[in-house]
């Protein structure tokens, strides 16, 4: 404590112009210095003191000064030096205790400190400087008052919402709660009840008010317990509301309950998919044929559309009913000739099993791809692409049999357009098989006689050879329209733009529906304008892509072609599911049947008799399904 004794031993320290200024003078000369400053500010002379500190480098010297003269109560000086040190939460500190709120509002922006920020929002609140309260309040992280700000004084209803949503904040959720209940906005003030943990009340005033659905989403959406959502069940249950009451049934963990309730709704969207997630989550055999009998219409003789008994199976992990059930979907769509229907359920069920990580089976696939190969055949003559598009209706032309309602419109544009091609024998084999009986007297007029002469000369040369890009899996030539690999026994991705395989040096895939094409093919659709043509997407987003990972996610995702199917020919659906051209009802029970040894006898039989329903109701689709069906012909 013998401040003066201190300051004379620095003064005499100092080694004043030193023959040489090597590094340990120069360290030397600071610490007494810094020392000389700290003891001119105790004994009294704080000019020269503040003055020996502003002029050394370093900041502790600042520090120690300033923390000297913030104990003398010299706070403007105090915070001066705490500022050159860029000690900034220190400064503000010692200006609040000098109440210079200019000051502090200098630096508030480089202060840290939450606690700092929250004395000055209540001074700023004490000043009626309601503003600048909020933001320091915002700034310390005080959301409780920040809200109370802002509802009490800024009027900004809005932000103190949202202040509350990213925040959480308990007490901010009462008062935003309140002041929706003082307007008369019942159902905003349940949410913000529910947010503040405030359950019983919320319940209360939900019960009075008549917003008991609010107050569902509210504690669904909270994560509340099954007791409350019981309870919440119940009460819909009283008032004769059967989708609520199923739905929170479910989410209690009642299930038997929840089903019934549910299947009481019809044909109600949300309460058939609900019902579907109860029997998933239950687990209950009982419950599954119960919900099957219900799809089937043996409950109410109200047989429901074909898509719930899929998403049944899809929510049991039954994958073969699952797209056995999406293909007898589609080609019911197929068979009225509403082609575009059927592509689009085999998309969006292909898109689900996906997404679920469930393994798209091969029948799914080539049915989509059949259905496909057709729909792409106007776009390419369209384009002037007669070839691809001949190419396509060969295809289609080798799988007609799932195009019974257009066997002759279709089998004409094969001779039309494979003639243009150049491909005559391929032109030939279709007249052929229009100068069948069934079909010769369907011919339309126009090209009746063209057909006929065409059947009757007879031309032995070969069509010429198609094109041989690399198998993208082993770079073997395949034929470009064969989809799979003779050497390598692979299937391969087809372009959704040419219906040719795809290769690795030119690829791509939809931004949208993630399907395979050339990236040459993309840009020219995307020069015209044109969306994708599988799910019908811009592909403005477009870019080359590795064809190899692709491949390797399409053989996690899919089933390859069946051992028994000759990987030199496009792959058909005819061994497996088309013994003749109408599917009976027998054998679609049989597949599903057979698809799942391990089901219980209760939900064996149940998708037995589904089946049975899907097949037998086949035609009961929505009638606009059968405007897309008119016969085109391609020339």
């Amino acid at each position: 404590g013998d401040y003066p004794s201190a300051l004379a031993h620095y003064e005499h320290g100092i080694i004043e112009n030193p023959d040489e200024e090597t590094e340990q003078i120069l360290e030397h000369n600071e610490v007494c210095r810094s020392g000389l400053a700290r003891m001119s500010i105790r004994t009294g002379d704080i000019r020269k003191g503040i003055q020996l500190a502003r002029d050394l480098h370093g900041r502790v010297v600042k520090r120690d000064c300033a923390i000297i003269l913030e104990q003398l109560k010299q706070y403007g000086e105090a915070a001066d030096l705490y500022e050159i040190g860029q000690f900034y939460d220190r400064a503000a500190a010692v200006c609040l205790k000098a109440k210079a709120w200019g000051k502090v509002g200098e630096l508030l922006p480089k202060v840290r400190s939450p606690k700092i920020h929250a004395q000055y929002g209540k001074i700023m609140e004490a000043e009626k400087r309601y503003k600048e309260a909020a933001m320091a309040y915002r700034n310390a992280r005080d959301y409780d008052n920040l809200v109370r700000m802002l509802l009490d004084h800024l009027n900004m209803a809005e932000e103190a919402v949202k202040v509350v949503r990213e925040s959480r904040s308990v007490e901010g959720a009462k008062l935003v709660a309140k002041f929706f209940s003082q307007l008369g906005d019942h159902a905003s003030a349940i949410r913000f009840l529910v947010l503040s943990n405030c359950h019983q009340e919320a319940f209360q005033l939900a019960e009075t008010t008549d917003h008991m659905a609010e107050y569902g989403d509210s504690i669904e959406a909270d994560g509340a317990t099954q007791d409350q959502m019981a309870q919440l069940a119940e009460h819909f249950a009283g008032v004769g509301d059967a989708h609520n009451a199923g739905r929170f049934y479910l989410r209690a963990g009642h299930y038997r309950a929840a089903l019934e309730y549910l299947m009481a709704c019809g044909e109600n969207h949300e309460s058939l998919v609900l019902a579907i997630e109860c029997v998933a989550a239950a687990g209950d055999s009982k419950l599954t044929a119960r919900l099957t009998d219900f799809l089937m219409g043996e409950v109410d003789e109200i047989p429901k559309d074909a898509k719930y008994l899929f998403r049944l199976y899809v929510a049991l992990g039954m994958t073969r009913e699952a797209a056995t059930t999406a293909v007898v979907i589609a080609r019911q769509e197929q068979e009225r000739g509403s082609y575009t229907i059927a592509r689009n359920v085999l998309l969006a069920m292909y898109q689900e099993l996906v997404a679920k990580q469930i393994k798209v089976p091969y029948d799914m696939q080539n049915s989509l791809m059949i259905i496909h190969s057709y729909l792409i055949v106007k776009s390419l003559l369209r384009r002037n692409e007669t070839l691809r598009a001949a190419r396509m209706l060969i295809r289609t032309t080798a799988n007609i049999s799932r195009f019974p309602a257009h066997v002759v419109p279709i089998l004409t544009s094969a001779v039309v357009v494979c003639s243009k091609a150049g491909l005559k024998s391929a032109a030939h084999r279709a007249a052929i098989q229009l100068m069948q009986p069934e079909y010769r007297q369907k011919i339309d007029v126009k090209y009746k006689k063209k057909i006929e002469a065409l059947v009757r000369r007879v031309d032995k040369a070969d069509d010429p050879d198609e094109t041989r890009p690399p198998c993208p899996h082993c770079a073997y030539p395949v034929p470009e329209t064969v989809l799979a690999c003779d050497n390598c026994k692979s299937t391969i991705p087809y372009c959704i733009i040419t219906g040719r395989h795809i290769v690795d040096s030119d690829f791509a895939q939809c931004p949208s529906c993630n399907f395979p094409g050339y990236y040459s093919e993309f840009k020219k659709l995307l020069a015209m304008n044109e969306p994708c043509p599988m799910c019908s997407s811009s592909l403005k987003d477009v870019m080359p892509a590795d064809a190899s990972a692709y491949l390797k996610s399409d053989k996690t995702n899919s089933e390859q072609v069946p051992s028994s199917t000759s990987p030199s020919h496009t792959p058909t659906l005819s061994s497996s599911l088309e013994p003749s051209t109408t599917t009976t009802v027998e054998s679609t029970s049989s597949q599903l049947s057979s698809a799942s040894p391990s089901s219980s006898p209760n939900s064996h039989s149940s998708l037995q008799n589904a089946s049975r329903h899907l097949m037998a109701n086949g035609t009961r689709t929505n009638a606009k399904a059968r405007m897309y069906g008119m016969g085109v012909y391609y020339e």
